[in-house]
C-alpha cells in the first residue's frame, strides 16, 4: 500500500472519528438547549433524524424502519467503496477524486454507524434556515463538489492528454 493510499485511509478514519466525537458531544451538551453561535444565524441544537437527508422518505409518504434505512444506506456506501475501488484500478481516479471519494466515504460510513447503533443520526448544526447537520453531511457534499469538479476537469481535457 503506498503512502497516499495509508494517508488517505488514515483521513478518512480521522474524519469518522471527528464525526462521531462531535456527535457524542452534542448528544451530551445540547440536549437540553440549542447554543446559539452567532444569533440567528448559526445555531449548534441536538436533534435525531431517524429518515435520511431533508427527511425525503418522510416527505414522500415512505415509511421505513430503521433497519430499512441501514440496509439502504449500507448498500450505496459500499457501492460508493466499489466505484472508488474500480476507477482507481482502471487508472481513471486522480487525485481530486481520490480525496472525493475519501470525503463521501468517511460522511457515509460516519453516518451509517449512527443509524445501525442509535437507529437515527445526530445532527447539531443549524446555518440560517438551512436543516440541521452533522461533519458526516459536510463530507459527503464537499466530498461530492470535489468528485464533480474531476468529471468536469476530465470532461474538458484534450483527449491527446487523457491518459
Amino acid at each position: 500500500m503506498t503512502v497516499r493510499r495509508v494517508a488517505l485511509l488514515l483521513f478518512a478514519l480521522g474524519l469518522v472519528g471527528c464525526d462521531h466525537g462531535t456527535k457524542t458531544l452534542a448528544a451530551r451538551e445540547l440536549a437540553g438547549a440549542p447554543l446559539s453561535i452567532v444569533s440567528g444565524v448559526v445555531d449548534l441544537r441536538f436533534t435525531r433524524n431517524p429518515d435520511t437527508a431533508f427527511s425525503l422518505f418522510e416527505r414522500f409518504g415512505v415509511p421505513l424502519g430503521p433497519g430499512v434505512l441501514v440496509g439502504l444506506a449500507t448498500a450505496a456506501t459500499l457501492l460508493v467503496a466499489l466505484t472508488w475501488l474500480v476507477r482507481a484500478r482502471r487508472g481513471h481516479a486522480r487525485a481530486l477524486d481520490h480525496v472525493g471519494y475519501a470525503l463521501v466515504l468517511a460522511g457515509a460510513v460516519g453516518n451509517v454507524l449512527d443509524r445501525a447503533f442509535r437507529g437515527y443520526v445526530v445532527d447539531f448544526v443549524r446555518v440560517g434556515a438551512w436543516p440541521v447537520f452533522n461533519v458526516a453531511d459536510v463530507a459527503v457534499v464537499v466530498g461530492m463538489g470535489l468528485l464533480a469538479l474531476a468529471a468536469l476537469r476530465r470532461d474538458r481535457t484534450p483527449d491527446t492528454m487523457k491518459a
